[in-house]
């Protein structure tokens, strides 16, 4: 779900949705470029805190500060609002969790570099999933190659041990994956998926109302709290 669809989503009128979406993409994607803040446009970022710092940044320039008391604080409006949309899950914030795992004392320099692959689908986890699944949980597709490990228990609520569960990752194609961890799809215990109204035309991107997988009972706490936590049905 892109920016502008996720306030229409939200209840906001078409005419705030047109101006706070033309704003991101437009002046403050020109700005920020400008004055050398990013290489590309807003709309490009997936991390919410890395947003942030870059939107604290554009707050400074005086282009920014003159054009936004003229225009009534519309233009802060849509670094807030933009900022909201990648809080909700729609971009996976990766840096901050591995800046996370760096910093954290307690962890040993082997813990450290199994958890940051784990993150980024690499190591261990991948290769028990790969091992577990043997190509994609969902689909059957088999390039093992192009699949993403994904956790189905969202990173950043999980113990270091449960980052690490086999049984709390699917290997998916990249589309699924991406659907998955924004919770627009998720899985019933018994398997069949479940769309959630916030996926505008699911077939063309490739997820179909009669997909399922096959699911341990050591997948169903970790699904559960996908379905309860993470789905959106509303």
């Amino acid at each position: 779900m892109n920016f502008a669809d996720w306030m229409s989503h939200r209840g906001l009128s078409k005419a705030t949705v047109d101006k706070y979406a033309g704003a991101i993409q437009g002046p403050l994607t020109a700005w920020a470029m400008e004055n050398d803040l990013v290489a590309g446009p807003l709309t490009s970022f997936t991390s919410e805190s890395a947003f942030r710092e870059t939107a604290a940044r554009i707050r400074a320039l005086p282009i920014f500060q003159e054009r936004n008391e003229r225009g009534h604080d519309m233009y802060s409006s849509a670094l807030n609002k933009f900022a909201e949309y990648l809080a909700e899950g729609f971009g996976s914030d990766v840096e901050t969790d591995i800046d996370a795992i760096l910093s954290d004392p307690e962890l040993s320099t082997t813990e450290r570099l199994e958890l940051v692959k784990s993150r980024v689908g690499q190591g261990a986890f991948r290769q028990k999933l790969l091992t577990y699944w043997q190509c994609c949980a969902v689909t059957g597709y088999p390039d093992t190659g192009i699949l993403v490990a994904s956790h189905i228990k969202p990173w950043r609520a999980c113990s270091s041990t449960e980052r690490l569960n086999p049984f709390n990752g699917l290997l998916l194609t990249p589309n699924l994956d991406k659907v998955f961890d924004a919770g627009l799809v998720t899985f019933s215990s018994h398997g069949p998926i479940a769309i959630s109204p916030l996926l505008s035309e699911p077939r063309r991107f490739g997820i179909e109302a009669d997909m399922r997988v096959e699911l341990h009972a050591l997948h169903e706490p970790f699904m559960s709290f996908h379905r309860h936590e993470v789905f959106r049905s509303t």
